[in-house]
C-alpha cells in the first residue's frame, strides 16, 4: 500500500491535469449510467456487450493517462490506445455499412492526428536528445519553436474537429451509440484542447502570431460548424456540426489568451483561458445531454430524421424539458452555464479591442462579429431543432414513451451543474483558478474576475427568479377559470395531415437562399402540374463544400491517376513473378551506381 501512495505522489499533477481529469471522470460517469439503460436494447450481444464496456473504460484510464504523462512516446502509446479503443466504440454496429465506413474514416484521420504530433515532437528531441517534456523549454531557447508548436497544434486539431480537420465528426458521431457520441463530443474531442493547451504550458514562442492564427482557425471554425449544423435533418449529425462550433468557441478563447500572454496582458491573458477552461467544462456537459436526449429520441421513435418527428414534448416530457435546457445553454442565453464562458471570451475581446492599434481593432471587431453570428445562428439552429421534434403534432405514427429514470437522472444531474454554474460562476472561476495559473500571464486577474462573475450570477438568478414568478402566476391564473384542451394550432389551416406543418428545411428556406454561395445543398424534386395534384415529392440535401473541396475531389483524381495501372493486376501469376524479377534488378543496378 505505501509503494501504491509513493507511486501515486509522484504522478505529475497540475492544476490543467486536474480539470481536464475531472471533466473526464464527469461526462465518463454519466455516460456509463446512461450506457447501462441505452443498451439493454443490444442485450442479445453479449460478448460485442463486453468488447464495447471494455473499449469504454480503456478509453477512459487512456485519457487519463494523457493528462499525467511527461514523455512524449507515452504521450504517443497512450494517444494511439485511446484512438484504438475509441475506434472499437464507434463501430459498436459493425453490421451496418455506414458505421464501418464512419470507423474507417475516424480511425485514418486519427493516425493522421498521430503522424503530426509524432513529427513535432521528434523535432524536439531530434534538438535536445530528449523526449521528456521538460526538454521542450530548453527546445525553444535554441531556436524559435513555431514550426514544432504549429506540426503539434495540427495534430491535436485534428482530434479537436478544428476546421478543416472536421470532416470525422459528422460520421463518427451519428454511428456511435448515443452515450458515445456524448463522450466522444463531450469529451475525446477535448483530449485534443487539452494538448493545445498543455504545449502552451511548455512553449516559449511569439504567442501573438501563434494567438492570431489559432483565433482565425477558430472563428472560421465556429462560424462553419454553426452554419452547417442548421441544414442537418439528422439530429445527431447536426449535434456533431455544433461540436466544431463549440470547439471554434473554446479556441477563440485560447487564441485570445495566447494574445494577451505575448502582448504582457495579464487581463487578456486571464479571460481568454479562463473562458476556454469553462467553455471545456460547458460544452462537456451540455452537449453530452444532447447526445443522451437524442438516444432517447431514437429509442422512442427509431428515427433520428427530425422531418418525421414532432410533438414528443407531450409523450417525453422529461426528455424534451432536458433538452431545452441544453439547447438554452449552447445558444449562450443566461442564466445557463454557456453565457458565462462566451461571456468571459466577449469581455476578453472588447477589452483586446479598447486602445489598440487599427489593424488589431480590426482583428478585434471580426471575432466578436463571428462570435455574435455564430450565437444567434445556434439560437436559429435549437429552435429548428426543439420545435420540429418536440412542439406540434406528431407526423408519423409512433410508440414513443418516456424513458427508465437511469436515462434521465444522469442528465438531470449534468442540468443542474449547468444551472449552477450559471448562477453560482464565481465558485466555478475559482475552481479553475489553478488550471489558469499554468499559463504565462494569467491568473493575476482572477480576483477581479470572479468578482464580475459575482454580478453575472446574481443577474441570472434574478431572471430565473422572475421566469419562475411569471410561470406561478400564469399557473395560479389558469387554476382560477376553466381551461379546454385541444388539438395543435394547425397554423391556420385545420384540414389534411400534421406533415403539412412546417419542415426543418422549409423553417431554414431563406437562411439556406442567404448563405447559398457557401453552403451546399441538392434538391430532388417531382413538381406537379395539375391543379389538384394528387401527389408531389420534395427532398433535399446538405453536403459539406469544404469536405468535398479538400477531400473528395483529391481522391477522385487519385483514383482516376491509379486506375490507368490496373492493367497490373491482371491476376496472371506469371506477370507477378515478373514484377518481382525487375524490382530485384532494379535494386541491384541502383546499388552498384551509388556504390
Amino acid at each position: 500500500m505505501k509503494a501504491i501512495l509513493s507511486s501515486l505522489s509522484s504522478i505529475p499533477l497540475n492544476g490543467l491535469s486536474l480539470w481536464f481529469m475531472a471533466i473526464f471522470t464527469i461526462v465518463f460517469a454519466c455516460g456509463a449510467i446512461y450506457g447501462t439503460g441505452y443498451m439493454k436494447h443490444y442485450s442479445g450481444r453479449p460478448l460485442r456487450n463486453t468488447l464495447h464496456w471494455i473499449s469504454y473504460a480503456v478509453a477512459y484510464v487512456s485519457m487519463m493517462l494523457l493528462c499525467v504523462v511527461e514523455n512524449s512516446i507515452a504521450f504517443l502509446v497512450s494517444w494511439e490506445i485511446m484512438a484504438l479503443s475509441s475506434f472499437f466504440l464507434v463501430i459498436y454496429e459493425s453490421e451496418k455499412p455506414e458505421t464501418i465506413k464512419a470507423g474507417i474514416n475516424f480511425f485514418i484521420q486519427s493516425h493522421i492526428s498521430v503522424v503530426l504530433l509524432t513529427a513535432g515532437f521528434m523535432m524536439i528531441a531530434a534538438k535536445t536528445g530528449s523526449y521528456s517534456f521538460s526538454a521542450i523549454p530548453r527546445y525553444c531557447a535554441g531556436s524559435n519553436g513555431m514550426a514544432a508548436f504549429m506540426l503539434l497544434f495540427a495534430g491535436f486539431a485534428v482530434k479537436a474537429g478544428f476546421v478543416p480537420f472536421h470532416t470525422w465528426l459528422p460520421y463518427a458521431h451519428p454511428a456511435a451509440p448515443a452515450h458515445i457520441s456524448g463522450v466522444m463530443s463531450g469529451v475525446i474531442i477535448k483530449i485534443g484542447i487539452f494538448g493545445i493547451l498543455r504545449m502552451i504550458t511548455l512553449f516559449s514562442i511569439d504567442f501573438v502570431a501563434a494567438g492570431a492564427v489559432i483565433l482565425a482557425v477558430s472563428a472560421i471554425s465556429g462560424l462553419y460548424g454553426v452554419m452547417m449544423a442548421i441544414l442537418q435533418h439528422n439530429l445527431k449529425k447536426l449535434l456533431a456540426y455544433h461540436s466544431i462550433e463549440n470547439i471554434g468557441i473554446i479556441g477563440m478563447g485560447i487564441g485570445l489568451g495566447c494574445i494577451g500572454a505575448g502582448n504582457g496582458n495579464a487581463a487578456l491573458a486571464s479571460l481568454g483561458f479562463a473562458g476556454a477552461l469553462l467553455h471545456t467544462l460547458n460544452h462537456a456537459l451540455f452537449k453530452s445531454v444532447l447526445f443522451f436526449c437524442s438516444g432517447n429520441v431514437y429509442h422512442g421513435t427509431h428515427t433520428l430524421d427530425i422531418e418525421r418527428l414532432g410533438g414528443l414534448a407531450k409523450k417525453m416530457p422529461w426528455t424534451a424539458a432536458l433538452f431545452l435546457t441544453a439547447s438554452i445553454a449552447i445558444c449562450g442565453l443566461p442564466p445557463m452555464n454557456g453565457f458565462i464562458s462566451e461571456f468571459l471570451i466577449y469581455s476578453g475581446l472588447f477589452g483586446w479591442m479598447q486602445g489598440a492599434e487599427p489593424g488589431v481593432t480590426t482583428g478585434a471587431v471580426f471575432s466578436i462579429l463571428a462570435l455574435v453570428m455564430i450565437g444567434g445562428l445556434a439560437i436559429l439552429c435549437f429552435t429548428k431543432a426543439f420545435g420540429i421534434i418536440f412542439l406540434g403534432s406528431p407526423r408519423t405514427e409512433t410508440e414513443a414513451h418516456e424513458m427508465e429514470p437511469c436515462r434521465i437522472i444522469p442528465l438531470a444531474a449534468e442540468a443542474l451543474i449547468m444551472l449552477s454554474i450559471g448562477i453560482f460562476p464565481s465558485f466555478y472561476a475559482r475552481l479553475a483558478g489553478s488550471a489558469l495559473a499554468c499559463f504565462p500571464y494569467a491568473g493575476s486577474s482572477a480576483l477581479a474576475m470572479t468578482a464580475d462573475l459575482g454580478h453575472v450570477g446574481f443577474a441570472g438568478l434574478i431572471l430565473l427568479l422572475l421566469a419562475g414568478l411569471i410561470y406561478t402566476a400564469k399557473s395560479r391564473h389558469n387554476t382560477r377559470r376553466q381551461v379546454s384542451e385541444g388539438p395543435t394550432w394547425g397554423c391556420g389551416y385545420t384540414e389534411g395531415t400534421p406533415r403539412i406543418q412546417y419542415t426543418a428545411t422549409s423553417f431554414v428556406k431563406t437562411y439556406v437562399q442567404l448563405f447559398s454561395f457557401i453552403l451546399g445543398t441538392r434538391k430532388e424534386q417531382e413538381i406537379p402540374t395539375e391543379i389538384f395534384p394528387a401527389s408531389g415529392h420534395f427532398e433535399s440535401e446538405s453536403y459539406d463544400k469544404l469536405e468535398s473541396n479538400l477531400i473528395d475531389k483529391p481522391l477522385d483524381a487519385y483514383r482516376r491517376f491509379t486506375d490507368r495501372f490496373s492493367f497490373l493486376q491482371n491476376g496472371k501469376m506469371q506477370f507477378y513473378v515478373l514484377y518481382g524479377i525487375i524490382f530485384i534488378v532494379f535494386t541491384l543496378i541502383i546499388s552498384i551506381i551509388f556504390r
